[in-house]
């Protein structure tokens, strides 16, 4: 697909951010205050000439294509990530005060309650966000899951599969979260540990600061791992792997590890990222072994209708962060991951087979996550019947 074409998302949200900041900031130009205050005026022009450059360079700068061309910068991670926080204030507080003045019985003109809407517009919307950066983003759970597999030799009932993912090392994530989410998947002493891709986000994002931690990572079995959207992005695939394999750690690319558990054998396989625009797991059925329990590790969940009917008993992906910023409304789960497939998070079955998605660690865009807060896996295979 085109780079053109993949940017349209982009390029509407930025249109979107721009119109909001616009009016927005219209409100604070076009005050009785303001119109009182010539200073207060000028800071108000300011901020809206302001806000349009530095939105503009949060959300074109944030293009994966064109970020990776760009050195590395904590400070400057910060600044676009705070945009593009800022956008989606923006946005929020626009779409908030429009449905307020909407309500039946508001009366615009009544200098008081339009006030109090605005305010209640921009304040509501940034303390989510606040929240969402400072508190939820940096509270990692331990989610524990039985992931059914029909006929599951005894042997295999109760394997404990932990599963890291997501992990976006970056300005936004760094030793300190990547250690504590080990250390949590370590006390749960797996048989086998995963890493199902997107180890970073662009290509300046330091790699090998997150592969020297990753050997603290300990399973009976081994590590293994596949590789994310954001390896092809970056354009260090052949590199992560090869590093990785000095580290013990097995990365599968189209192939698989025969892992033998008393008188059971795990089949477990990998692929790298499956596009959306190609045919999913094209030949990876040739990696199914018929006597064994087989494992597909997928960072895209779409490939989940694929595995199924190819005969892969349980797939474990990850890539879509929960929706990394989710709202839930009359039992319905909003978050942008929805419009893009229906593995947005957790656990799903189709025939005898199952897929678990989890929400990951990291976060890409913006440092923040609201109602999807990160998370380390505990995968228990249990026995079903068939």
């Amino acid at each position: 697909m085109p780079i053109g074409v993949r940017q349209i998302p982009d390029a509407i949200a930025l249109a979107l951010v721009l119109w909001a900041h616009w009016h927005l900031s219209g409100w604070a130009v076009k005050s009785e205050w303001a119109a009182r205050r010539r200073f207060v005026r000028g800071l108000g022009l300011a901020w809206r000439w302001v806000g349009v450059v530095w939105v503009s360079y949060g959300i074109v700068f944030g293009i994966g294509q064109i970020a990776r061309f760009l050195p590395a910068s904590d400070a400057r991670e910060w600044v676009r990530g705070a945009a593009i926080l800022y956008g989606m204030c923006v946005v929020a507080a626009w779409a908030l005060h429009e449905m307020m003045r909407r309500v039946p019985g508001f009366d615009p003109k009544r200098r008081e309650l339009l006030l109090a809407a605005r305010a209640t517009a921009v304040a509501l919307p940034a303390a989510a966000c606040g929240y969402g950066v400072f508190l939820e983003r940096n509270e990692f759970q331990m989610r524990e899951v039985d992931l059914p597999v029909p006929g599951l030799p005894k042997d295999l009932d109760g394997l404990r599969l932990a599963q890291i993912t997501d992990i976006h090392y970056s300005a936004y994530l760094g030793d300190r979260e990547l250690e504590r989410a080990i250390a949590m998947a370590n006390e749960m002493r797996p048989h086998v540990a995963l890493l199902t891709g997107d180890f970073i986000s662009v290509r300046r994002d330091p790699l090998d600061r997150c592969l020297r931690l990753l050997p603290l990572l300990r399973a009976e079995a081994g590590v293994y791992g596949c590789l994310g959207n954001h390896e092809i992005l970056a354009g260090c695939e052949d590199y992560l792997e090869a590093a990785a394999a000095k580290l013990g750690i097995t990365i599968l690319r189209s192939g698989a590890r025969r892992l033998r558990f008393g008188g059971a054998t795990l089949n477990l396989a990998g692929v790298d990222y499956q596009r959306t625009q190609l045919p999913y797991l094209s030949g990876a059925g040739r990696m199914i072994e018929r006597e064994a329990v087989n494992v597909l590790l997928s960072h895209n969940p779409d490939v989940f209708p694929v595995a199924a009917r190819q005969g892969w008993q349980a797939t474990i992906s990850g890539h879509t962060h929960g929706g990394q910023v989710n709202f839930e409304l009359l039992g319905e789960h909003l978050n942008v991951a929805r419009f893009f497939t229906p593995y947005v998070y957790g656990l799903y079955r189709e025939g005898g087979s199952s897929i678990y998605v989890s929400r990951g660690l990291g976060t890409v865009g913006a440092p923040i996550r609201l109602g999807a807060p990160p998370e380390v896996n505990l995968i228990r295979l249990c026995a079903i019947s068939s």
